[in-house]
């Protein structure tokens, strides 16, 4: 008797389980055990497990080139890991784009230099931002071909961002700045502003709101939506209650009178379609023209939550308040959001400078 699988198959002989497999288009048998001592279904495991030895032994012979690696081993490996929505779309578009230069070439035979030289090219045309992740995915992908027995060493180990990589400037509005945001836009747009600005929130948890999530005190944000798709906010820090100001809530109130559906399950910034609102549409269409015109094309979404951050610290508000309000890290809110104003800087150093003088 004898059962095939995808795996393999066994059949009885002689009182022994023999496993029949096919490898490289070759019929293969092994005796795996007795009878007596084994049942059918470990037999078969035993033969799954002798064709996966046999799989890993030969992938780890063949001479991966970097395009089959990247695409058959390292892709479907972090997709797991990466949001479908968000992270796997750009890692998957930015490696493709930017790293395939390699594709036809064996993992083996890629040196550290030539990695280099290649983002040392990126770095002439592409924001430090974009060169900076394009060395981690270089790292991470040979990361992965060493634990796979691919290469011995990391040629992107030791791998730098060029310092000519132009960085963004991060700009943040200061209150007048804030208060002409708000007096040129209409009124969806400006309480959309206020979202960003007053309660720190992301575009795609903004856009992403229903009625029945905003309470009479804060913003129950358990999802977002990215390029039309609804999903979970990308960190276990975003699911947070963003606090909302009195007028804010006056404003939303206001907004919600007008609304077609008012219902809980339906969108605060409905499309005509009764779909959210795209950010990327309400943004072009909508408010970087009308911003651009008294010069604040440059305050855009991540220029608006920047500012919530700013405007905090100005205020004194503990660091860890405004990470807990912006749904993220207590480093990257004083790190990469919070501002420090010049003239903030210049109190501090006259500070210093006058007790000087007194000792």
């Amino acid at each position: 008797m004898r059962t095939r699988h995808s795996t393999g198959g066994v059949r009885k002989q002689r009182g022994c389980w023999i496993g029949m497999w096919y490898a490289d288009g070759k019929r293969k048998s092994k005796v795996v055990g007795f009878i007596k001592e084994m049942t059918k279904g470990k037999a078969r495991e035993e033969v799954a497990r002798i064709i996966a030895e046999e799989r890993a032994r030969r992938d780890t012979d063949r001479a991966w080139k970097f395009g089959e690696f990247v695409e058959q081993v390292y892709f479907p490996y972090y997709k797991r890991k990466w949001k479908a929505s968000s992270t796997a779309i750009n890692n998957v578009s930015r490696v493709r784009f930017h790293l395939m230069v390699f594709e036809d070439r064996e993992l083996k035979s890629l040196r550290r230099d030539e990695l280099q030289d290649l983002l040392d090219q990126k770095a002439v045309s592409l924001s430090f931002s974009v060169v900076d992740h394009l060395r981690w995915d270089l790292k991470q992908i040979f990361d992965m071909a060493v634990a796979e027995g691919q290469v011995q060493r990391n040629p992107a180990l030791l791998l730098f961002t060029p310092r000519n990589a132009t960085k963004t400037v991060r700009r943040a509005m200061n209150v007048q700045e804030v208060q002409l945001c708000f007096s040129v836009l209409s009124a969806r747009e400006r309480l959309i502003a206020k979202f960003a600005v007053l309660a720190g929130m992301r575009p795609g948890e903004i856009f992403a709101l229903r009625w029945g999530e905003l309470t009479a005190d804060y913003a129950d944000i358990r999802q977002r939506v990215y390029r039309g798709v609804i999903d979970t906010p990308k960190t276990n820090q975003s699911l947070r209650k963003a606090a909302l100001s009195p007028g804010l809530l006056a404003e939303i109130e206001s907004w919600r009178l007008m609304a077609v559906d008012m219902s809980s399950g339906a969108w605060v910034f409905p499309s005509e379609n009764m779909t959210p609102l795209s950010k990327d549409n309400c943004w072009r269409r909508s408010m970087e023209p009308k911003l651009a015109k008294v010069g604040l094309g440059w305050a855009n979404f991540l220029v608006m939550r920047r500012t919530h951050a700013t405007l905090m610290k100005a205020l004194g508000v503990d660091g860890k308040l405004v990470a807990d309000q912006l749904g993220h890290s207590l480093d990257v809110n004083q790190n990469v959001y919070t501002q420090s104003p010049v003239e903030s800087r210049l109190d501090m150093v006259n500070q210093l400078e006058k007790s000087l003088r007194v000792m």
